[in-house]
């Protein structure tokens, strides 16, 4: 069960030797995942928090002043919280009286250093410019460790009658399991696998005719808000009726390409190794002058992701460069528009290089926004389900944490996401872990992982449902998925191959043969990409469909 005090005592166990710097800074930075870069020095500005925020004892009010940072206009500091607000970080603060050392006096004391004054006791200060002009006050800055609403605060889970999880097989040798999950728009038999139509489409593919091969669709309310707008498709009827599919749909939060925007890929920041992406970086082509015309592009385009809250996420358009803000509620209410049988609330990405204490902090930031998604949805239920997210990275500590606490939560469904570790033995060794915490109830879906190597891992292990655009992006590549591995159609040994490939979980009939394939990709066809798509989505419903026999008959 989740507790205030697990969540302080994790804090406590991965905060406590950076928390006097931390909290001798006054506040954090609005992103957790922009604490890392944050120095004790940075200077309150309408663009970034100020210092000596929280200093000072119980039994004062507390009255901050911060100098001008240079090229800066000179700020005034407004009076912090009333006592009982500043009372918890009075251990780490300093007794009143006292200075930081950067131009930060506290209430009945001057400052030593760093060109500051001493703060004036008045309740409430104007921030005044070196022109005399009033500038914005200080917004405030919630405590980012901040535990998320008590589960007593939302009423208990009741089973839906339009959605529910029913278990048809257990397996006696693993943990894999056989089900249902019924939704109002038919059933999706499990373990399943789930295509991604980011834009509300396959790529090269038609999804209207595939209601009968594919059990459910991923679409993302990220882009289909970018364009072309939760109103449009509602104006159509919703998701369904704008794209032509009567199966199931589910749509995401948002939050995973909006982050993405901060820290590329996945891939990328595996790759990486924690290094962050220049702002808005593009590929420099070309050579010569075309190069250095791309990369000054890349230095002078404004970053897409600007700034992480307590409110939510505010990025520009990636087509328009229009300012956007995502919302626990807006994503909400995006998918509400969309009428996806399946929803996501809206959670925080952390990249997999990260230091704890920020981890940390992430994980309490998603779980407030999830709690705030939940409130929302329940308002207005609309014949909808909504999976929480869980987070905590490969970290079993915030793991446990954010199981215990969103599975308290009336969620109708168990989402594992988050950083999913650099390989794929940790993703497994994870999933060992995790998954028996969920309760067997509902239905879990691991987010983000589809590739048949990974599925074959996690099966066993109990998972149901996995969503990936890895086959239909490797098929419109060039690959075709077999059950004796994957094959290249490009390589010129099926140049004169005039047979189909003779896959039994291909395209029915055969498909096309290996030669005309090879062709249609040399000569960069876009047919091509709609064959081999088709194929790879074939082979991944017809493998889901064994694996779930094997289950039945207690082979897995």
């Amino acid at each position: 069960m989740y507790s205030l005090a697990a969540a302080a005592g994790c804090r406590a166990a991965r905060a406590a030797a950076a928390a006097p710097a931390r909290w001798a800074g006054g506040c954090l930075p609005s992103s957790p995942l922009a604490a890392a870069a944050a120095t004790p020095t940075a200077t309150w500005s309408p663009r970034n928090c100020g210092r000596g925020g929280r200093a000072g004892v119980a039994t004062d009010a507390v009255a901050t002043a911060t100098a001008a940072a240079a090229d800066a206009d000179v700020v005034a500091a407004a009076a912090a919280d009333a006592a009982a607000a500043a009372s918890s970080d009075a251990a780490v603060a300093g007794p009143a009286g006292s200075d930081d050392g950067n131009g930060v006096a506290t209430a009945g004391g001057t400052s030593n250093g760093g060109g500051g004054r001493a703060a004036d006791n008045s309740p409430l200060l104007a921030v005044v410019t070196r022109r005399g002009r009033k500038a914005r006050t200080p917004p405030p800055f919630p405590d980012p460790y901040a535990a998320p609403p008590p589960p007593s605060s939302f009423p208990p889970y009741e089973p839906k009658p339009w959605f529910r999880f029913e278990l048809v097989h257990q397996s006696t040798r693993s943990a894999a399991r056989a089900g249902i999950i019924h939704t109002p728009h038919g059933p999706i038999e499990t373990p399943a696998f789930v295509a991604v139509a980011t834009n509300g489409a396959l790529k090269a593919v038609d999804l209207a005719g595939l209601d009968d091969l594919l059990p459910l669709v991923f679409c993302n309310t990220y882009h289909l808000m970018v364009h072309p707008g939760p109103d449009i498709v509602a104006a159509a009827g919703g998701l369904h009726a704008f794209t032509g599919r009567s199966r199931p749909l589910i749509t995401d939060s948002g939050g995973f390409q909006v982050f993405s925007l901060a820290h590329g890929t996945v891939h990328d920041e595996l790759n990486r190794k924690g290094v962050k992406p220049p702002p808005a970086a593009g590929k420099a082509g070309g050579k010569g002058g075309k190069a250095v015309a791309a990369a000054d592009a890349s230095r002078t385009r404004k970053p897409l992701l600007q700034r992480v809250t307590e409110e939510g996420a505010v990025f520009r358009s990636y087509r328009d460069g229009s300012l956007l803000t995502l919302t626990p509620e807006s994503s909400v209410a995006a998918q509400k528009a969309y009428g996806a049988d399946i929803i996501v609330p809206l959670d925080e990405l952390p990249p997999y290089y990260i230091d704890d204490d920020t981890l940390h902090r992430s994980v309490l930031l998603s779980h407030r926004w999830e709690a705030r998604s939940l409130a929302a949805h329940l308002a207005d239920v609309r014949q909808q389900a909504m999976y929480c997210v869980l987070h905590g990275g490969i970290d079993r500590t915030l793991r446990t944490l954010s199981a215990d606490y969103l599975t308290s939560l009336p969620f109708d469904g168990w989402g594992i996401g988050g950083s999913l570790g650099k390989n794929r033995a940790e993703l497994l060794d994870l999933l060992r872990f995790l998954v028996p915490r969920l309760p067997a109830d509902r239905p879990n879906h691991l987010l983000g992982i589809a590739d048949v190597e990974s599925i074959a891992g996690a099966v066993p292990l109990g998972v149901d449902t996995f969503d990936s655009c890895f086959p239909t992006r490797l098929g419109r590549h060039g690959t075709l998925l077999t059950q004796g591995g994957r094959v290249d159609i490009r390589s010129g040994r099926w140049r004169g191959h005039h047979e189909p490939l003779g896959e039994e979980w291909g395209v029915p009939g055969g498909g096309p043969t290996m030669a005309y394939l090879h062709h249609l990709m040399k000569a960069h066809e876009p047919v091509a990409a709609t064959l081999m798509t088709l194929h790879n989505l074939y082979f991944m419903t017809n493998y889901m469909k064994d694996l779930r026999r094997r289950i039945l008959d207690d082979e897995i």
